[in-house]
C-alpha cells in the first residue's frame, strides 16, 4: 500500500477528483509544454458532467494562466479505465496536436493513466485487514505503530501539518457566515449551530459541537477553502470533525491525536487498494463511507478500543454506507454532500460506542465490507455517480 501521505492530501476545494487532480494535470502538462500557446483539454463522464459546479475548468484555466485553451466536455462519454477521463492536447501553429497525454483522476486528488499502477508509493507490506491484524497480533503492535514503523518517525511532522490544517479549517468555518458560492445561494450554517450548540446541556453540547464542526469544514470546502482530503473533498469533514471535539471535549494531547489520524490513514489506505474512494467510481460511500471508518476507528482508538473493536468499528462505518448514491446538486458539493459530513460524524462516534461495548468479534469482516462496496459500486448505474443524471442531482426546484 502507498504511504497515508498519498491519502491526505492538504490543498483546496471543492472537489479532490473534479478540482484538486485536474489542476494537478494542467499544471504537469504545462510544465511538459512551456513554450506552447494553444492547448486544448476534453474533459470525460463525470469530470464533463458535473464539472463545472466543481470548478474543474476555472481549476484548469488557473493553471494555464496567460494561455489559449479550449475547453470540450464529453459528459456522455465515459472511458473504460475510470469515469473522471481527462485529455490534453499542445497544439502547434497550424491547429493540430503536437502532444497528447491521456490521464484519469482516480479520488483523492490521485492521478493514474491506463494500465498504470495507481499505488506510487508503496511502502507497507500489506493489501488487506486481515494481513494487519495477523501482524499487530504477532508484533505485539497497535495500528498506528505500524503506521510509524513503516512510514518513519517522519510521518509525526507531516500529521503535524494535516491535523493543523484541519483544526485551522474547523475555526475558520465556525467563523465565517454569508453565502456559500454557485447558484443555490446555500446560507453557511456552521456558526449558527456554534452558537445554539453552546447553550445546550453538556451532552447535547457535544452532539452539537460534531454537526457544528462538521459544518464548518465541509463549508470551507464548498468555499474553495483549504483543507485535507480525508479521503477526499467531498468526505473532508468527518475527521476533522470528530477528532476537534474529542480534543476539545476529552482533552486528548496532540501526540494521541496524532496516532489516532495515523490509524485513520491506515483504515483509508485499506479502502483505496481494496475497492475505491472515488465517488464517480462507486458512488458516495467511497467517500462518507470511508470517511466514516476512518473517523469511527481514530475515535475507537483514542478511548482505549483493542484492534479488532477498532477494526470493527471501522467496518461499521462502511457497512451502514453501503449504496451511498453520489448526487450533488448541480454539480456543487454543497446538497447533499454538506450535510452527509455532518451525518457520518455522528455516525462515526455510534460505530466506536457500538464497537466499545462489545468484545470486539463479528461476522462480516473490514475485508468482506471493502469488497463488498466496490461490488454495490460497479452495480450502481452511471446516474448515481457524480453524473448528475440521478437522485437528489435531478431535482430543479431548489436552484
Amino acid at each position: 500500500m502507498d504511504s497515508i501521505t498519498e491519502l491526505y492530501r492538504i490543498g483546496y476545494g471543492p472537489s479532490s477528483s473534479h478540482t484538486m487532480a485536474p489542476s494537478k494535470a494542467a499544471a504537469m502538462f504545462m510544465e511538459k509544454h512551456p513554450e506552447t500557446n494553444h492547448f486544448k483539454v476534453t474533459l470525460y463522464g463525470s469530470l464533463a458532467a458535473t464539472g463545472k459546479g466543481h470548478l474543474t475548468d476555472k481549476a484548469i484555466l488557473d493553471q494555464m494562466k496567460g494561455k489559449q485553451v479550449e475547453i470540450v466536455w464529453e459528459p456522455k462519454t465515459f472511458l473504460p479505465y475510470h469515469p473522471n477521463g481527462m485529455k490534453f492536447e499542445a497544439l502547434n501553429g497550424d491547429g493540430n496536436s503536437a502532444d497528447t497525454w491521456q490521464v484519469f483522476s482516480v479520488g483523492g486528488g490521485a492521478l493514474a493513466e491506463e494500465g498504470q499502477s495507481q499505488t506510487k508509493n508503496a511502502i507497507y507490506p500489506f493489501t488487506t485487514m486481515e494481513e494487519v491484524l495477523t501482524y499487530c497480533d504477532k508484533e505485539g503492535l497497535a495500528f498506528w505503530q505500524v503506521v510509524e514503523q513503516f512510514e518513519g518517525e517522519a510521518i509525526n511532522d507531516f500529521l503535524k501539518k494535516v491535523w493543523k490544517t484541519m483544526c485551522d479549517a474547523v475555526e475558520r468555518g465556525i467563523e465565517n457566515e454569508g453565502t456559500l458560492p454557485g447558484i443555490l445561494k446555500l446560507p453557511r450554517k456552521a456558526p449558527n449551530y456554534y452558537v445554539k450548540a453552546k447553550g445546550y446541556s453538556e451532552s447535547l453540547q457535544r452532539r452539537g459541537m460534531v454537526y457544528a464542526f462538521a459544518l464548518a469544514v465541509a463549508e470551507e470546502n464548498a468555499a474553495g477553502g483549504l483543507i485535507v482530503t480525508a479521503p477526499t473533498c467531498g468526505a473532508c469533514a468527518v475527521v476533522p470533525a470528530v477528532l476537534y471535539q474529542l480534543k476539545k471535549y476529552h482533552n486528548f494531547s496532540e501526540a494521541r491525536i496524532l496516532r489516532a489520524l495515523a490509524t485513520a490513514g491506515l483504515i483509508g489506505n485499506l479502502v483505496k487498494t481494496n475497492a475505491s474512494i472515488s465517488g464517480a467510481d462507486v458512488g458516495c460511500q467511497g467517500e462518507i463511507g470511508t470517511a466514516c471508518s476512518m473517523a469511527a476507528a481514530a475515535a475507537t482508538q483514542l478511548f482505549g478500543g483493542t484492534n479488532t473493536q477498532i477494526e470493527y468499528a471501522a467496518e461499521m462505518g462502511m457497512e451502514h454506507h453501503l449504496g451511498l448514491t453520489c448526487d450533488p446538486v448541480a454539480g456543487l458539493v454543497q446538497i447533499p454532500c454538506i450535510e452527509r459530513n455532518a451525518m457520518a460524524a455522528d455516525r462515526a462516534f455510534n460505530c466506536c460506542t457500538y464497537s466499545l461495548l462489545s468484545d470486539g468479534k463479528h461476522r462480516i469482516s473490514f475485508d468482506q465490507i471493502c469488497k463488498t462496496m466496490l461490488r454495490t459500486g460497479k452495480d450502481l448505474a452511471a446516474s448515481y455517480k457524480e453524473t448528475a443524471q440521478g437522485g437528489l442531482a435531478i431535482l430543479k426546484n431548489i436552484c
